[in-house]
């Protein structure tokens, strides 16, 4: 029988329940696949704590992505076979050994990129794809700021960045994620628990301030963020490990500044088949080239999963964090 990881019930970490299951058997336009390695994300803490809705309810099996191989194809996929390398992200369901997922979902890992390597990347290297490729284009002069600066999407939009030819600034909370972000392209880093980092901001760039911010972080961080933009600038939401921001009144995007603002998510921007290849080509493309490294700093087994998610709440962790099944 094979394992999975359910929740049951909205909660903390110690919700995760790892337990027999039974993945079923691919339906038309569907595979069976079986994971070599599990990425753990945030998102996946929204999902288990109820922040964000379960797309069907309760009990739940949580997980936003994963690599392995193919081992059965449903009625009409033919652009597949059995041992097939492939990487996907969904919302829900990737903490298992084996699953049914629609073909559709899914991308060939090239030649050059392990299993490991395309979990620990595909959800965190779209995002970064998206936000600064499409929803700001970043280019060439431009200044942003990037909050969890040495987490996983961070660590990869500063390098990205730096290979568009932008200027970034990054906030951290502790001394050694400075480093760990300057090693990833940042030209400026913030301690947050040490420093303003709106004032620092303007210091920096000496009062021009940033084109464009990404804020993951959310509560904790708004509405400072919309301090540190210029006229015009935007200010991108695309997370809220602190919570969500609380409403507030649009005009002060006009106080400071007729400011721009967006709450994107991935799976919008790669809702057509289409818009799904050309951001993995270049996520793929970007690694492969050497212009951005992603670095696995954490492995658990699948069976440690609430020791991860535990972990990943009290940001003991950095970079990208996969769970092996």
């Amino acid at each position: 029988m094979s394992k999975a990881v359910f929740i049951h019930a909205h909660g903390g970490p110690d919700v995760l329940s790892y337990q027999d299951h039974d993945p079923g058997r691919p339906g038309p336009g569907e595979v069976l696949v079986k994971h070599t390695a599990i990425g753990l994300n945030f998102l996946d803490t929204y999902y288990r704590t109820g922040l964000y809705a379960a797309p069907n309810g309760l009990p739940l099996i949580p997980g936003a992505e994963a690599a392995g191989m193919v081992t059965e194809l449903g009625e009409g996929v033919d652009w597949l076979k059995p041992g097939d390398r492939i990487v996907y992200f969904t919302a829900t369901g990737a903490y298992a050994q084996q699953r049914v997922v629609a073909a559709e979902k899914l991308i060939k890992i090239p030649d050059g990129i392990p299993d490991d390597l395309a979990a620990a990347m595909m959800l965190k290297g779209m995002t970064a794809e998206f936000l600064i490729r499409r929803t700001y284009r970043v280019k060439p002069g431009d200044t942003l700021l990037c909050h969890a600066a040495a987490g996983g999407v961070g660590l990869i939009l500063g390098q990205w960045a730096k290979h568009l030819g932008a200027r970034a600034i990054g906030t951290v909370g502790s001394a050694d994620k400075v480093e760990l972000a300057k090693q990833h392209g940042y030209d400026h880093v913030i301690n947050y628990r040490e420093t303003d980092f709106a004032g620092e901001v303007a210091w920096i760039t000496q009062g021009s301030l940033c084109d464009v911010v990404y804020d993951s972080v959310g509560k904790d961080t708004f509405p400072k963020s919309l301090d540190c933009l210029r006229p015009l600038g935007m200010f991108v939401c695309f997370g809220q490990s602190s919570g969500p921001i609380p409403p507030f009144n649009l005009s002060i995007l006009a106080q400071k500044g007729s400011l721009f603002a967006t709450r994107p998510t991935l799976f919008a921007y790669t809702a057509k088949r289409e818009d799904l290849e050309r951001g993995a080509a270049a996520l793929f493309d970007v690694v492969l080239s050497g212009n951005v490294s992603v670095r696995i700093n954490q492995r658990y087994a699948l069976e440690d999963v609430t020791q991860a998610h535990a972990d990943l709440e009290n940001r003991k962790t950095t970079g990208t964090t996969i769970l092996i099944p």
